[in-house]
């Protein structure tokens, strides 16, 4: 599976701060799955940078196929 690639599995994405001083993604899915990711300040940010772009070019592809 790609990241283009449509999917039915649905999942729930909770982010917060550890008593470690690290940030957590914690993603859940049906089945059971749990997958804890921790990291610290500064690969958060690097990543918080990555989803922005991400979300810039979403919405610039949205516009192209607008028109």
């Amino acid at each position: 599976m790609g990241i283009n690639d449509p999917s039915d599995t649905s999942a729930n994405l909770q982010i917060g701060p550890t008593d470690a001083g690290m940030v957590r993604l914690y993603v859940s899915a049906d089945g059971g799955i749990e997958v804890p990711m921790d990291f610290d300040p500064e690969e958060a940010d690097e990543i918080a940078e990555e989803i922005r772009a991400a979300a810039s070019a979403a919405r610039s592809a949205s516009r192209k196929k607008k028109r």
